[in-house]
């Protein structure tokens, strides 16, 4: 490693009992040694959500419905006003906010929506409300929506009135969804109001160029929020170390200028960079967010001063990126974003343990699916490669962090698997893991792929035909998700793959004798006692 790396310590913590999933996880490490610079999360606030179950959830909003029509008396609605329940939350301390919209006339009433704030005890303690004051319209023209249209009581603004809403569905130039929701009085015909439910800012990116970004329309702005992805959302930390910093907002939807010294930049390329790999966990193997649960994890950009690492911290459920040497990198590149969140993904997976051969296993995993990402994403500006960290320049001399066809060319990192591999730092002994998984998808010996070449060599000397990346990558997923554990080693590993390749294409198969001959290439064998298939 490069002397002005050597000064940055892996942010991680080291566990040794089987079973404990990892705390965090950096892109880069300085050998054995461990600090925890990844902060803690702190003790969640009595305020703060309680984790309902579904049920649970359910019968909460049961109860509210029971009572909406109490709850409208109490809140001095007139006659006219009808509740609907749309959402609850209960916090840990016991306390219920409840989120009605509101009819009236039987009539949707926009801008007319509101949260009811009860105790523990369900004594009204308050009540947020979108518009205050006397609800009072003539709905007698209502009978008159034009095709296409509904009739509602707009409150958003002005003097509430009696409208018409339609809802315009289309795709943007850039291909990019639209639903078009356009507002008109009633009486004179005119729009009131128009906005669109998909939100897409764009973000001028420093890797990838102008991308479009999932945003969230706030009371005075945007923010990075991305209610498609589970509300992913990026947040700043302004060179601190601690917290979970400021969420980034805006007033516009434009983020970054493409440039290090713009501070919106980075956050721009952290937040497309989990963009690309929840849809690519989603889209390719069915993975519904990190934890398969459908809820987005979270980036912290601009952590510390020059610092030259990014890491996952399982604690905080998020992803840390710093801005690299002179803050002018930022640690943000598509394989970078995908490694990280990849970790996150192995914890509530494998949970294969940050130490020895597994830990090994735990980092190649992360490149595995940085680099698949990568791919997927078929961004012009950030081409798919084999390489790992090719865009940050974290040397400072133009080369990559990785190398997977030939490990061996950062000038630690290893080929091949040897006894006592795992005594060596896990981001090298990964080399072997990432080695197998370039073999088995593009096979050996020299190609050029997208503008770089390659060249694999074999432990053994004997050629390996590849089967392609999208079959590698499902089988190392399959492998992942179903046959390793925490303390899983590279002959375990081995055995992982065949029988992830022979559920997925067959015993016997070529991509199971692809998979063989790819462990072979590295010189990973059958376990002691174990098969040899």
């Amino acid at each position: 490693m490069s002397p002005h790396i050597s000064r940055h310590v892996s942010a991680r913590r080291a566990t040794t009992a089987v079973g404990t999933a990892i705390v965090a996880a950096a892109l880069i490490g300085t050998g054995l040694s461990t600090a925890n610079a990844a902060p803690t999360a702190e003790k969640a606030p009595a305020a703060s959500p309680a984790k309902l179950s579904a049920s649970q959830r359910a019968e909460l909003l049961r109860d509210a419905d029971a009572e909406k029509a109490r709850t409208a008396k109490e809140l001095g609605l007139s006659g006219a006003e009808k509740l609907v329940v749309r959402d609850v939350v209960k916090d840990r301390d016991g306390s219920i906010h409840t989120r009605y919209e509101r009819t009236y006339d039987g009539l949707p009433v926009l801008g007319g929506d509101l949260v009811v704030h009860e105790t523990k005890s369900r004594k009204t303690e308050g009540v947020t409300k979108a518009r205050s004051g006397e609800l009072k319209v003539d709905t007698a023209r209502a009978k008159a929506a034009p095709e296409g249209s509904r009739a509602v009581v707009w409150a958003a603004s002005g003097t509430p009135r009696l409208a018409y809403e339609k809802v315009v569905k289309g795709t943007k130039k850039d291909g990019t969804p639209s639903k078009l929701h356009i507002v008109t009085d009633a009486r004179t015909g005119k729009k009131i109001f128009q906005w669109d439910t998909i939100h897409t800012g764009t973000g001028h990116t420093q890797y990838s160029g102008d991308v479009e970004l999932g945003s969230k329309q706030e009371s005075s702005g945007f923010s990075l929020t991305d209610s498609t992805r589970g509300d992913h959302k990026t947040y700043d930390l302004a060179n601190g170390t601690s917290g979970q910093g400021k969420l980034v907002a805006g007033a516009d939807d434009e983020w970054g200028d493409g440039t290090a010294a713009n501070k919106e930049t980075a956050a721009a390329d952290a937040h497309f960079g989990a963009a690309l790999t929840w849809d690519y966990y989603k889209n390719v193997h069915g993975r519904d967010g990190i934890k398969g649960d459908g809820v987005g994890a979270y980036s912290r950009v601009h952590y510390g001063d020059s610092y030259v690492n990014a890491f996952w911290d399982d604690s905080c459920f998020c992803m840390t990126y710093g801005d690299g040497e002179g803050n002018a990198k930022p640690l943000t590149s598509i394989d970078v974003a995908a490694h990280e969140m990849t970790h996150g993904v192995t914890s509530n997976t494998a949970g294969l343990i940050y130490s020895g051969e597994s830990g090994g296993l735990n980092e190649a995993t992360s490149d595995i699916f940085g680099s698949s990402v990568e791919f997927s994403a078929n961004n012009s500006e950030d081409v798919g490669d084999y390489l790992i960290g090719e865009k940050i320049d974290i040397r400072g001399d133009g080369t990559p962090l990785r190398y997977m066809d030939k490990p061996s060319k950062d000038g630690k990192s290893k080929d091949d698997w040897y006894q006592g591999i795992g005594g060596i730092d896990v981001h090298y002994s990964s080399g072997v893991a990432n080695h197998f998984f370039y073999l088995l998808s593009e096979g050996s010996g020299a190609k050029e792929i997208n503008g770089v070449k390659y060249d694999s060599p074999t432990a053994d000397g004997q050629p390996v035909t590849g089967i392609g990346r999208d079959k590698a990558e499902k089988i190392w997923f399959k492998a992942l998700t179903t046959y390793m554990t925490s303390r899983t080693d590279y002959a375990a590993a081995r055995t992982a793959t065949l029988d992830a390749a022979k559920d997925l294409y067959g015993a016997d198969s070529a991509e199971q004798k692809a998979v063989d001959a790819a462990w072979a290439g590295v010189n990973v064998k059958a376990a002691k006692g174990g098969k040899q298939r």
